[in-house]
């Protein structure tokens, strides 16, 4: 568990608030692209941990209302399957701290 100035991540994240927007502003462009891919990065590079591999259906599930804007997974797919795109004005992530 990291330390930041007292508090863990972990407890930093929990001082988070999501205004979740109708429009997804992240998804995978083609699951078969995902059925392909041996390594899937997103999976383990995403802080947030929205990615997840479902054997029985053979795809890549997401949750982009829990998204932290960082663009990891984006930068991390080595097949330019994910799009990824700052939430619409006033939404997404809201950090507080203090």
């Amino acid at each position: 568990m990291s330390k930041l100035f007292g508090l863990s991540i972990e407890d930093k994240l929990a001082t988070t608030h999501f205004e979740v927007d109708d429009k997804p502003h992240i998804w995978i462009k083609d699951q078969e692209v995902c059925r392909k891919c041996s390594e899937k990065p997103c999976q383990i590079a995403c802080p947030a941990r929205l990615y997840q591999w479902n054997e029985e259906t053979q795809e890549m599930l997401y949750n982009y209302e829990g998204c932290l804007e960082c663009g990891t997974c984006l930068l991390i797919c080595p097949h330019d399957n994910v799009h990824w795109s700052y939430p619409s004005g006033g939404m997404g992530v809201v950090y507080r701290f203090g």
